[in-house]
């Protein structure tokens, strides 16, 4: 009998998924469709201070990290 062994491994697991801004999000409602909570934005903008540096300033086809819940 042949065994399958797969060595799966995750890229970024502190990464839940990624979010490409469209007109008229705010990161609070990216919160609130994401999380069902819109008082996480702050977990966003954390993720992603390598290219938002005001929580405020966010623009459409910005691509964004979305961290675990």
């Amino acid at each position: 009998m042949n065994e399958v062994v797969a060595d799966i491994r995750v890229e970024k697991s502190d990464v839940y998924g990624y979010w490409t801004v469209k007109p008229g999000d705010s990161l609070s409602k990216i919160a609130k469709d994401v999380y069902d909570d819109g008082n996480k934005y702050m977990k966003i903008f954390e993720a992603n201070k390598d290219q938002l540096k005001d929580p405020n300033m966010i623009k459409p086809g910005q691509k964004l990290a979305l961290p675990n819940p």
